[in-house]
């Protein structure tokens, strides 16, 4: 459950929402979420315009209980809106999710232990009945992809934290989905290992041209990887600022140090701040 205000639920006769534009991967359009709990409605987001479109990065960052792992959810089809309109890939979430439109990336890597990595991986493969010859390729593929080849017959405690988060992502990527949905995957890790794994995820972003959104606490890192940035408010969660990041896509560690990162840090950091402003 997501921290967030009581709040009613939205008047009967309140103004329809706007049309969610057209032409996104991603288009949501007076979105709201209430949940009902014994204590009284408790309002997780409210009014969320968001347009995401093809090939782009995007990073939801925002404090606790804000709604960014709402938001992610309402995009998969794990949580409905109380209002307002989305379309994935143009359709319903639940068309997208029945359609295999997203690969879902976890907090935690959730790898069967009693499976090998090469097994984790095929594992929706297998629910989707495919050939055990199309199985090998797409486990094969997509363990290159995240630079796990010849960890195939390893099991999930035998690999380090940051190779299980791979394996994750790979298991993701094996129903070859238009969108990646990634939900803090590196937040538990340690800080040299975060940074390798960002730059490997620019590596991939590279090679697939995926559509990627990407929940995260951190400040450089959502400016690290992305190249748009939606600041989120608590309580409820509404979108305060929408950040075009500008950095060229071929980018190493050192580009942190820069000016232009370094602005772009600020405006995200003032940003959160500001949004604070919606608390009574």
């Amino acid at each position: 459950m997501v921290e967030a205000e009581t709040a009613a639920s939205p008047a009967a006769n309140a103004a329809p929402p706007k049309p969610a534009p057209t032409g996104a991967v991603i288009a949501t359009s007076g979105l709201s979420l209430t949940f009902q709990t014994a204590d009284g409605p408790v309002q997780a987001l409210a009014d969320i315009d968001l347009a995401i479109h093809r090939g782009e990065f995007v990073s939801l960052i925002g404090p606790s209980g804000c709604g960014k792992t709402t938001l992610l959810r309402v995009i998969a089809d794990l949580e409905q809106p109380t209002s307002g309109e989305i379309t994935v890939n143009g359709v319903s979430p639940d068309a997208a999710r029945r359609e295999r439109s997203y690969g879902y990336v976890f907090q935690a890597a959730a790898l069967y232990p009693w499976r090998t990595i090469a097994k984790n991986v095929a594992l929706p493969l297998e629910i989707m009945g495919l050939p055990k010859a199309e199985q090998q390729k797409r486990v094969k593929k997509n363990l290159d992809l995240v630079n796990l080849a010849g960890f195939e017959r390893k099991f999930p405690w035998q690999l380090s934290g940051g190779m299980q988060q791979r394996a994750s992502i790979a298991r993701a990527l094996a129903v070859e989905p238009d969108l990646l949905l990634m939900d803090e995957p590196f937040g538990a890790l340690d800080e040299i290992v975060r940074d390798h794994l960002n730059e490997q995820l620019l590596q991939l972003w590279a090679k697939t041209n995926k559509t990627i959104v990407f929940v995260t606490h951190s400040i450089p890192e959502a400016v690290f990887l992305s190249s748009k940035i939606v600041v989120m408010s608590p309580r409820p969660g509404r979108i305060y600022d929408v950040i075009d990041c500008g950095l060229p896509r071929d980018r190493g560690l050192d580009i942190r140090e820069t000016p232009e990162f370094l602005a772009i840090a600020h405006r995200v950091r003032e940003g959160l701040r500001a949004g604070h402003s919606y608390e009574d």
